[in-house]
């Protein structure tokens, strides 16, 4: 979320010399010239005739490439996950010859986890120079924008059911499996964790809100069942209405966070949290921005190319690949850094991005792909699977249950994620050519005795 995840990467990021501003950096010994020569002879972009970085050189023949490789170590430098940024060119190679779809599927899975933290990086760098409210909106816009542009594509395709997969499992895995591990990495150092549980609960109660807006629509479907009315036009109607009707709500507690109580969410930040000097300026943290974007693009087509071979090949539903393993993708790299946030004891952090990631797919990223699925003529809508939707709302109710007393611990933790893995092994041996829908039939063998 926007004031979180600002605070977020600063204790996220790696402790390079990079990272420091050039008051944090170290005085230069001048003891002795050979020693100072010496370790400039090591340092490639010094010029060594007078001690002062290449990308600072007056000529700006030397400036600009210089700073350019200056600026493209720094960034590719600011996470360890961006070593596997050499499965994205062959990823791409291997989409572009049409190979193995299941070779294509792998490679392109694991080109997109460092992309989406080079975006979140750029998102950061840009939004760091823009101020409090646009930088919020920005965070807010590009904080899940991997998922986004996977679902964007997938939508364009006529893919919905990875669409819906793709939101949900998003949800899940943040509430119950990033949450679960922050639980657990910060319990196994302390008995017992606090945060704020007024954020916290706010956060929660719009989740139980957004639980209601996808239990509705399949309550409606079971219900028109029987009737002689056009059930999926109805269901469309009533999906455009609660979409913008949720949009609406998320740019309230935008207001609500940026402006008119934002004490609530300044806890951490006022507790004190270590300055963080800005590598890339506004124009190349924008042009990192579209490129990465771009790039993400590219790397997801393939992905949703090859999905439908893999379900005929593998036997693995579309369900399992949208609702399991894409959303792990998208959001690994910020997975990682905020269990080491939590095991730092910033909870608040933690508690921000895993429930409140959650909460902006839940009520910004689903009800603008319903949107946007109007406009190009695509019938998305907010009727989940029966099956999809009771565990949504149960896994809601239970984060909500281990939230609301502001504290944590490593057995907590282990709830969340046993949960999660049920979940997982669920939907591992559901079935593709289940109607899951809440029909008539569905609702009787629920109830029906054994």
């Amino acid at each position: 979320m926007p004031n979180y995840r600002s605070d977020f990467v600063k204790h996220g990021r790696g402790k390079g010399t990079g990272n420091l501003s050039r008051e944090d950096m170290p005085p230069n010994d001048d003891q002795g010239d050979g020693q100072a020569d010496s370790g400039n002879e090591r340092t490639p972009l010094i010029d060594r005739s007078n001690g002062k970085p290449l990308y600072e050189d007056e000529r700006a023949w030397v400036r600009w490439p210089m700073n350019f490789m200056h600026l493209t170590w720094e960034t590719l430098s600011s996470n360890y996950v961006n070593v596997l940024l050499v499965f994205v060119p062959v990823g791409i190679v291997l989409g572009a010859l049409g190979m193995d779809p299941t070779a294509v599927f792998v490679v392109n899975f694991l080109a997109i986890v460092p992309l989406a933290a080079l975006l979140s990086f750029a998102t950061e760098e840009l939004s760091a120079k823009m101020g409090q409210t646009i930088g919020g909106l920005m965070n807010a816009s590009f904080g899940n924008a991997v998922e986004l542009i996977v679902s964007i594509v997938a939508l364009r395709k006529g893919e919905i059911r990875i669409v819906q997969a793709s939101m949900l499992g998003s949800i899940l895995s943040n509430i119950l499996l990033v949450l679960g591990c922050c639980f657990i990495a910060s319990g196994v150092r302390r008995e017992e964790s606090r945060f704020n549980e007024t954020v916290a609960s706010t956060m929660s109660s719009l989740m139980a809100v957004a639980a209601t807006c996808l239990i509705i629509p399949a309550t409606l479907y079971s219900s028109l069942s029987d009737s002689t009315a056009d059930t999926e036009k109805n269901i469309l109607v009533l999906s455009h209405g609660t979409a913008i009707i949720m949009l609406i709500l998320y740019c309230l507690y935008l207001v609500f966070q940026l402006k008119t109580h934002t004490k609530l969410f300044d806890a951490e930040s006022q507790e004190g949290t270590e300055d963080q000097a800005e590598i890339l300026g506004p124009i190349p943290a924008t042009i990192a921005l579209v490129i990465v974007t771009v790039v993400v693009a590219v790397c997801a087509e393939y992905l949703v190319d090859s999905i439908d071979a893999i379900v005929e090949k593998s036997g693995i539903s579309k369900t399992f690949i949208g609702l399991i393993l894409l959303p792990i993708v998208g959001n690994a790299a910020e997975h990682v850094t905020a269990c080491v946030v939590a095991y730092k004891d910033k909870m608040d952090l933690a508690i921000g991005v895993a429930i409140g990631s959650s909460m902006q797919i839940a009520l910004f990223l689903t009800p603008f792909l319903v949107i946007l699925g109007w406009i190009i003529g695509q019938p998305m809508t907010l009727n989940f699977e029966g099956f999809e939707t009771v565990v949504f709302f149960l896994s809601v109710l239970v984060v909500n249950y281990l939230i609301q007393d502001g504290k944590s611990n490593y057995l907590e933790g282990c709830m969340c994620l046993g949960t999660y893995i049920i979940i997982a092994i669920a939907f591992f041996v559901y079935p593709e050519d289940s109607n899951g829908k809440v029909g008539g039939g569905m609702v009787k063998r629920f109830f029906a005795p054994n």
